[in-house]
């Protein structure tokens, strides 16, 4: 996945993930909704075959970046915490 940072200011960020699809941007999004700090938290596919989510975060003035890397963080662990579930199911 390829990460390409449209815009960065004080309180919003814009950015594109190449190669991913609505299955990664919705978790990704709701995930940053469980932030207190987020005021905006949305993407757009502009066109379906082309796998190109373009996200817009805002904050309430946290870091717009360090608060998109908290939340792939969380969901690295939620995902950890499934695999490791879910090799217990053999």
């Amino acid at each position: 996945m390829e990460v390409k940072f449209v815009e960065e200011g004080k309180n919003r960020i814009v950015f594109e993930l190449f190669g991913e699809g609505h299955t990664l941007s919705n978790l990704l999004r709701k995930e940053l909704w469980q932030d207190s700090h987020v005021k905006v938290a949305t993407y757009a596919i502009e066109h379906p075959l082309v796998e190109k989510p373009h996200f817009i975060v805002e904050t309430d003035g946290a870091d717009p970046k360090k608060t998109v890397i908290s939340a792939i963080s969380r969901l690295r662990k939620v995902a950890q915490t499934l695999k490791t579930e879910a090799k217990k199911l053999k």
